[in-house]
């Protein structure tokens, strides 16, 4: 059974939506309005943005010469760079909890190609980071 999905209520959705705003509309001033996950959506988020530059470092170390960040749809790349904000500072959160609520959030962005896409990016990038940090 498929709940109903509101991404109204979904923090990653409200992460995805911030750091979008934040990196390709460097004017958007980010606030955070009452919600249940508040606080987690404004430490990833502002950790997100904090530490871009290493963020970029590692995707581009894990992920190889031939892949190209820059090439990447902007969602794609908002989203990749949370989630590895996530898999290098929240080791509290299984690799594959993470993966599953991105997944769940990008159906409200992507198309189910780019979805299964994105879902093999995130498998390899998580499993890269997870095993040297562990």
């Amino acid at each position: 059974m498929r709940t109903h999905f509101n991404p109204k209520n979904n923090p990653r959705v409200i992460i995805i939506q911030k750091l979008y705003g934040k990196f390709y509309n460097e004017d958007d001033a980010l606030d955070f309005p009452k919600h249940r996950f508040k606080k987690f959506i404004k430490d990833i988020v502002l950790g997100t943005i904090e530490r871009n530059d290493l963020i970029l470092d590692e995707l581009n170390n894990k992920l190889g010469d031939e892949f190209v960040f820059e090439k990447l749809d902007k969602v794609f790349q908002t989203i990749l760079k949370a989630a590895t904000y996530e898999f290098m500072y929240k080791p509290n959160l299984s690799i594959n909890i993470i993966i599953k609520e991105y997944l769940n959030s990008s159906n409200f962005f992507l198309e189910d190609s780019q979805t299964k896409y994105l879902n093999a990016l995130l498998d390899n990038v998580g499993k890269k980071l997870r095993s040297n940090n562990a």
